[in-house]
Formats: structure tokens, C-alpha cells, sequence
């Protein structure tokens, strides 16, 4: 497969695809096949655990965010894993496939999240392990995602659905980040068979910044690039996705809890449109300011091929939608909006406020 690299600066920040090619030659064009048909994105970097046992689900469901005890075989899902007082630690896509349930993380996350999970074994009947030197994650994103699969003699699951490979692998359909948007996860072995499999079905060939543009449009956020050490699942939108408010037995869920019940986070993650020119963009971790003092941090930062410059952030709920902000900091300061469709609307009183208040009234 063809490669595209561009000069980094010296003091550019960690970028965690530098291991993928970033694009085919034409990143907005590749925007517009992943929006109007399909495009391909090689996503191997990521990391890919294997849990296998007759005690998976069961087991899982005491340390995941997700309730996954029943989850049902051939189904994918989200989940997290927390700390002690809710802050994110881990973001994962999960495949519940044959056996063995798959998690699927952000490049050089497995040998940790591995390691948590090995701790807590106990006398549970399972054995986790490092799969991603076997399975090797490619996205295909866009309208007709099920038309390549079919095309690729690829098995279409249905909704969020999960179905074995025959040779080995799974394909995953997702709900993020195009209109459509399936994971095919193959033997690493054959990736460059696949990928092509997949280009010669009617997929365009497409790089990451396709897809991490899309993903921003798509206000799905990225661990450890649109959250920080503080962050908490309320504030990016992983209540439902990857967190079940009903379900209990796991680390951090007290704060889940009180948060969802009692108040509001005290922050929330927000589209930026940046009038940044022919400037430098903001980088993750660069502060948003308004009025001379920091209220937030920019996250992903892309050139979408409709909005132009935008990014994710994490923001003061205080901020007002209409704030004069700027992201960014010296020659990458840049001028920015909040788009106010990215904000869900504060009217509902939370649930275990408006309990109090009735036994009050």
C-alpha cells in the first residue's frame, strides 16, 4: 500500500497515527467519498485484546462501564474503564464474536489496559491476551459501507451487530463516523489483501484525517487527545454510548452516578469553528480562552472538507454558546466559535434534583 509523509516540525506533539498513512493523495477528496460512498481507512495501529472463557461476560460487566453480562453473542458495543473517582482511563470498541469477547483500543493502549485486566482475574475463568500482533482493524466509512461489504463477500451485520470472518477476524458495524461505517478487523497477515479486497469492491483508498474529520463532525471524542487526566464521561458524550446509567459493580460508579442524578458536569465537549486563515492551527492541549482566561482545551483539530477549520474541545459549561473565544496559543491563536448544534440543551432538571425538589414541595 502507498504511503503519504509530510516534514513534522521539531516540537510537533505526539501524533498517536503516525504509524498509518494520513492520507491517499487527497484527504478532503477522500472526506467526500466517506461521506457520498465509502472509503477505506487502515487503522492496524490499534491495539486489540483477545477475552476468551466461559466467565467473560460476567466478568466483564464487574469492570466495564458497560452492561455487557448478557451481552448477546455476534453484538458490538463501547466501554470504558474508570479510576477510583470516574476520570476516563480507558476507551474501548467491543465485539462479542463466537467464544471471545474483543476489545479494540487507541494505539499503544493494550500492554495497560491488558495489564488492569490481568490484575483483577482472580479465580474467574478467563484468559485475556494481547491479540494485536493476530487481528489488524480496517474502517470501511460512508453510505454504502453494506454495499462494498456485500461486494467483498463481506457478512453485513445488522444495527450495531458483529459477525465471524470465515479465515478469521470479525467485521463490526458502527454507528460513527459517517452515515454508515463498518470496522473489518482481519489476520494482521492479510491486511494488504484485504485492503485491497475492500478498494476493488468500490472503496476509495483514504487515510486517517479523513476519518478524524469526519469523527470531529461526528462529535465522537478520542481518548487522551480530546479528553484529559480530569475528564469524566458526562463531559464528551459517553453516557449511553459506552456507559449504562442503571448498571453498578464497577470503579468510578459513584461518580457516574451522583453526576447524572445530582448536577451537571463542569465541562462539556463543543465543535469550534476557527478562523484561522492560512495561520497555524491550535494543537491538542492548546488552551481556548475567553476574555484573557483560559476556560477550556482544544482537542482534535482538522480541516473538515465542508467546514473548513474546526475542533473538537472541552469547555466551561459556564462559556456562553455565543462567547468570543480564542484557541491556540502565539503564531496558533485563531479566533473561534462554539457551533451551537453541538451543544445539547440544559432544560431537563436532573433526575435526583427533581426528586428532592417533590419531596421538598
Amino acid at each position: 500500500m502507498t504511503d503519504s509523509t509530510d516534514t513534522v516540525p521539531a516540537d510537533a506533539p505526539h501524533d498517536p497515527d503516525a504509524r498509518v498513512p494520513a492520507h491517499r493523495g487527497d484527504p478532503l477528496a477522500e472526506q467526500r467519498a466517506m461521506a457520498r460512498g465509502a472509503a477505506v481507512v487502515d487503522r492496524s495501529h490499534r491495539g486489540v485484546l483477545a477475552v476468551p472463557g466461559e466467565d467473560r461476560l460476567s466478568w466483564l460487566h464487574l469492570l466495564l462501564t458497560q452492561h455487557v453480562s448478557e451481552l448477546p453473542g455476534d453484538t458490538g458495543t463501547e466501554a470504558l474503564v474508570l479510576d477510583i473517582n470516574g476520570r476516563v482511563l480507558h476507551h474501548m470498541v467491543v465485539a462479542h464474536v463466537g467464544d471471545t469477547v474483543w476489545l479494540d483500543v487507541e494505539p499503544d493502549d493494550a500492554a495497560e489496559l491488558l495489564g488492569y485486566l490481568t490484575k483483577m482475574v482472580f479465580w474467574s475463568k478467563v484468559e485475556p491476551r494481547d491479540a494485536t500482533d493476530e487481528l489488524a482493524v480496517l474502517s470501511v466509512v460512508g453510505p454504502d459501507t453494506p454495499t462494498v461489504l456485500a461486494a467483498a463477500g463481506v457478512p453485513v451485520p445488522d444495527g450495531v451487530g458483529a459477525l465471524a470472518l470465515a479465515g478469521g477476524g470479525f467485521v463490526r458495524r458502527m454507528p460513527w463516523p459517517g452515515k454508515d461505517a463498518a470496522d473489518v478487523v482481519v489476520p494482521r497477515a492479510e491486511r494488504d489483501a484485504w485492503f485491497a479486497r475492500l478498494t476493488a469492491a468500490g472503496a476509495r483508498a483514504a487515510g486517517t484525517m479523513a476519518f478524524e474529520a469526519l469523527r470531529v463532525e461526528a462529535l465522537r471524542p478520542r481518548l487522551r487527545v480530546d479528553t484529559d487526566e480530569r475528564t469524566i464521561p458526562h463531559e464528551v458524550g459517553w453516557i449511553g454510548s459506552a456507559v449504562h446509567l442503571t448498571k453498578g459493580c464497577y470503579r468510578g460508579q459513584e461518580t457516574v452516578a451522583r453526576v447524572a442524578n445530582l448536577g451537571r458536569p463542569p465541562r462539556r465537549l463543543v465543535l469550534l469553528h476557527l478562523d484561522a486563515g492560512d495561520e497555524e492551527l491550535p494543537r491538542p492541549g492548546d488552551p481556548v480562552v475567553n476574555g484573557g482566561r483560559p476556560v477550556g482545551r482544544v482537542g482534535t483539530v482538522t480541516l473538515h472538507h465542508e467546514l473548513g477549520a474546526v475542533a473538537l474541545a472541552l469547555v466551561k459549561r459556564s462559556v456562553p454558546v455565543d462567547a468570543e473565544l480564542v484557541a491556540g496559543v502565539d503564531e496558533r491563536a485563531a479566533p473561534a466559535r462554539i457551533d451551537p448544534d453541538s451543544i445539547e440543551a440544559d432544560d431537563a432538571t436532573p433526575p435526583g434534583r427533581a426528586a428532592q425538589s417533590g419531596l421538598r414541595t
